[in-house]
């Protein structure tokens, strides 16, 4: 390593113009990538495309025909019929009409266009009224054709509504007070361009509001409205990170030439990093938008060690040439470590099973090393290009600044106070670990799009109020299907001929027994081949019709009572067409609208109970099932009569062998969703079903769910493997395990602190928090590395920790805290944006980074301070070896000094910075 230490910075000194160059081409080269940037704002790409959960939601989506909908919501809290007034309704009707043309041409095929499903689109004027036209028939008139002229009649069109359980809570809340549309989309990544068109609208729509309030919201909208300010926000708190880190470094060095340089480092490895990137064919995603404001802080650490190094020792008698290689030489070991120890705990998001994660993972450490080699390399190429004039007032001797001072008085007496209070501090420290090992034992999982927004952003604010007063606007799909064979096999030919004969020996007419008869061969040919009931029926019909062709009456007549008999049989495989299960589809949600997170279910069995209660007397009490198959068959038939027959085939496929059960959620939490799959979970193993169901759930809430399950794992994984891999390198570092061990200490108790806290506060375990847990390893430690490297050097060179103290709570405690000051301070920008991430990560980092560096400076010493023969078995000064700089203030005191051969002049320079020291 020392070869390539001198090679490097030999390089940068001797070619310092050449190195410049050199570094702005590779800039240059990366910034060309940029133009080819794609972003990324679907979160659903948070999983892999093979991921078993998203398949299934796919095809789900595609076997119902579902779409992911944006709802928007109209309230009126002052109105006596709240919104069922002559001009809310107008609005409403107005509204519903724009919402239906939102389409745009598909930059992926200029032949179709994208938006808004105008024929699915769910609002007083496109749903049915259904009603009885005659005993056995229904009519289907629309619920509000125009809006109404009167109270009367928007107080009629509230009735009818409310009379209508498959709207009820839904479409209309139950107090009269709110209607809310539901707009289906062809994709949802367009989700947020209709959000904007129908606020724009909204905003010319409602000019003079009459206490009607609008909101937008829907899982599709949150998402979407997250990727899109991410990245806006993004752009907004980089630079303020800048203007925060340039005023601290403009508090701490004071030179303008030198204060721009950490900028520097980091807008280049950022444009090197990010071209990188897209470069290597990655989109954007949500998570590495988040990449320049991790750099931004991060790739400056080395370099402001450099600094602050450089700032305590330059003199001009010194000069920068031997003043920048002496500090080169004597931070390139512990910066390698901490950028390969931060590196690795950014590499570990590897391990994650989330893709948009191993990328930010992977280009984040690759980000580091690059800020590493730049700091290795362009610093002391920049040095060397200050004019040696520029520099004169430069340096800890010529500042006169009373907070650097200040700084230096702070940190010998924080040193003093560690020596001599080391076990309090100890046993102070033991005790607020216990306190966060109980505090996180009440963290609680869960994640909420919608607590993404600030409680002031008008999304969050749709949320709250729609799912106050409608059934919930989060929904996750039940899917139930057959899970037998739907081919039949010969048992089954076998026992619908037994049933056939059965039927036939209990008819009244003789034709059909003897007919029955010549039935059975022809059954046993048909089901030769396994095939299905469809199939199976086809072949029936066209096998009587081709027999019935020369038959007289009587026998047609027969023939006919056969091939309906059959057909009944052969549609018990259309399951869902049997009253008892979908008694039991009822049942089940029945004990699923009992929980107090679901504010509704629906299925096909409610619209089969719907319109029997219109084909009966429309009183509320026969909102009932059917008792037979052919009853059930009718109401399906009834309903598809209707101005939207293919409503139906959301709930229930074609052949009726599979349906679904829509859980209408009142709150985001994925805890919910949790407890909701666990709640059937429990009900089908106490009640399983007549016959044999699978049950599998899909929806983007579910889908949130499985990410959640997914994140939480993989970053426990990745924490874990972080934490061995920097522990092994700490331990090669060192040369220690025990001194590994040590260096871990400060994450050891900076993480229980941070998540204690978090859940003493009753914050979730969400996103934010999992990705911090990951991330902050390597950052936790990198002050730790500084502080234990140069605390054996010094101890190596006076004899003692006590003697060494001093030494190590000058220069070194002044690098580390200005780095963390810095650090921590820069990602404090992030807590003036709206987006609750954005937020949690600015408030988590700058604790983490707080944290880890105040029990650098106080619980490391202590340790040091308790167990010094155990951490120190050897205590004796070194002598001075060839290759020390004398010039170096920690060799003031070393013995061999003044017998190097070195004026006095110089000694009494060295001299000098230690006593300074």
């Amino acid at each position: 390593m020392n070869g390539l230490k001198r090679f490097l910075i030999n390089a940068a000194i001797i070619h310092a113009k050449r190195v410049a160059l050199l570094i702005l081409a590779a800039t240059l080269a990366a910034a060309a990538f940029f133009p080819r940037v794609v972003m990324d704002t679907d979160p659903e790409n948070m999983l892999k495309t093979t991921e078993p959960a998203r398949l299934f939601n796919d095809e789900t989506k595609k076997n119902f025909t579902l779409s992911e909908i944006v709802i928007v919501g109209i309230v009126n809290e002052e109105d006596p019929d709240g919104v069922f007034n002559p001009e809310t309704l107008s609005k409403i009707h107005t509204l519903t009409r724009f919402a239906s043309t939102l389409r745009w041409p598909d930059a992926s095929d200029p032949s179709k266009t994208h938006g808004v499903i105008a024929a699915e689109v769910v609002a007083p004027s496109l749903v049915d009224h259904m009603s009885q036209d005659a005993p056995g028939s229904l009519r289907f008139d629309w619920l509000m054709p125009e809006p109404p002229k009167t109270r009367e009649a928007a107080r009629s069109i509230r009735d009818k509504a409310l009379s209508n359980p498959l709207i009820k809570g839904r479409m209309v809340s139950e107090d009269g007070r709110a209607v809310s549309l539901y707009l289906p989309l062809t994709e949802k990544l367009i989700s947020y361009k209709v959000y904007t068109a129908l606020r724009e609208k909204i905003a010319e729509l409602n000019t003079s509001p009459q206490g009607d309030v609008f909101h937008i919201t829907g899982l599709p909208v949150a998402e979407g409205a997250v990727g899109v300010e991410m990245f806006t926000q993004m752009s907004t708190a980089s630079p303020l990170a800048m203007v925060v880190i340039l005023g601290l470094l403009a508090l701490f060095f004071r030179k303008w030439e030198l204060i721009i340089l950490p900028m520097i480092i980091a807008t280049v490895s950022i444009v090197i990093t990010m071209g990188l990137m897209i470069g290597a064919g990655y989109p954007v995603h949500i998570l590495s938008s988040m990449l320049p404001i991790f750099l931004m802080s991060i790739a400056m650490v080395d370099s402001v060690h450099v600094l602050s190094e450089f700032f305590d020792t330059y003199t001009p008698r010194a000069g920068r040439a031997d003043t920048i290689r002496s500090v080169m030489e004597t931070l390139f070991a512990p910066m390698l470590y901490t950028s390969l120890t931060t590196a690795a705990g950014f590499l570990s998001l590897t391990l994650a099973p989330i893709p948009p994660a191993k990328v930010f993972g992977g280009f984040l450490c690759i980000g580091v090393m690059v800020a590493w080699l730049l700091t290795v390399l362009f610093v002391p190429a920049y040095v060397m290009m200050i004019p040696e004039r520029r520099l004169e007032s430069f340096g800890h001797r010529h500042q006169s600044g009373q907070k650097v001072k200040g700084l230096a008085r702070l940190l010998s007496a924080l040193g003093r106070f560690t020596f001599a209070h080391a076990k309090v501090i100890l046993a102070g420290f033991c005790l607020v670990v216990a306190i966060s090992i109980w505090g996180i034992t009440r963290i609680q999982v869960n994640d909420n799009y919608a607590k993404r927004f600030d409680t002031s952003h008008p999304i969050r604010q749709a949320d709250t109020a729609l799912n106050r007063h409608f059934s919930g606007t989060y929904t996750a799909y039940l899917v139930l299907s057959n899970t037998r064979d739907e081919v039949l096999n010969q048992q089954d030919i076998q026992e619908l001929m037994r049933r056939l004969a059965h039927f036939a020996d209990a008819h009244e007419n003789p034709l059909v027994r003897s007919l029955a008869t010549q039935m059975g061969p022809k059954l046993s040919a048909l089901g030769h081949g396994g095939p299905s009931a469809t199939e199976l029926a086809e072949g029936i019909a066209q096998s009587i019709e081709k027999a019935s062709s020369t038959a007289d009456d009587a026998q047609y007549d027969a023939w006919l009572d056969i091939q309906t008999f059959l057909e009944v049989e052969l549609q018990n495989h259309a399951i869902f067409k049997r009253p008892d299960l979908l008694a039991y589809v009822a049942n089940l949600q029945a004990a699923m609208d009992a929980e107090p997170y679901i504010g509704k279910t629906e299925s096909a069995a409610d619209v089969v109970r719907k319109v029997n209660q219109e084909l009966t007397t429309g009183k509320p009490e026969d909102f009932t099932l059917p008792d037979s198959l052919p009853k059930v068959a009718e109401c399906y038939l009834q309903f598809q009569q209707s101005h939207r027959p293919n409503d139906l085939w959301h709930l229930v496929t074609p052949d009726y062998k599979n349906a679904i059960i829509n859980l209408h959620f009142n709150c985001g939490d994925s805890m919910a969703t949790r407890k909701a799959v666990e709640a059937v979970n429990a009900y089908t193993a106490i009640h399983p079903p007549p016959v044999p169901l699978s049950f599998k759930w899909a929806g983007l809430h579910y889908i949130n769910r499985v990410l959640e399950i997914k994140l939480v794992g993989g970053f426990l994984r990745s924490f874990a493997g972080s934490f061995l891999m920097v522990l092994i390198m700490m331990a090669v570092l060192f040369r220690s395990p025990l001194w590994a061990m040590l260096c871990m200490v400060p994450l050891a108790i900076t993480l229980p602190l941070i998540y204690g806290a978090t859940g003493l506060m009753g914050k979730d375990y969400d996103l934010p928090i999992a990705v911090m847990s990951a991330l902050s390893i390597g950052m936790a430690v990198d002050f730790a590395i500084h502080f234990l490297e140069r605390s054996r050097k010094a101890v190596a060179l006076t004899g003692s920790w006590e003697s060494a103290l001093p030494m190590v709570f000058g220069e070194p405690a002044r690098a580390i805290s200005r780095n963390v000051l810095v650090v921590a301070f820069g990602f404090l920008p992030l807590l003036v944006a709206s987006l609750v991430p954005y937020k949690t990560t600015g408030a988590m980092l700058f604790a983490i980074m707080a944290a880890s560096g105040l029990i650098t400076l106080v619980v490391l010493p202590a340790i040091l301070t308790v167990w010094e023969n155990r951490f120190f078995p050897e205590k004796k000064p070194r002598l001075r070896r060839p290759g020390d700089d004398p010039l170096d203030p920690r060799f003031a005191n070393a013995p061999g000094l003044r017998s190097s051969g070195r004026s006095h002049s110089q000694t009494g320079f060295a001299r000098r910075q230690q006593e300074r020291l």
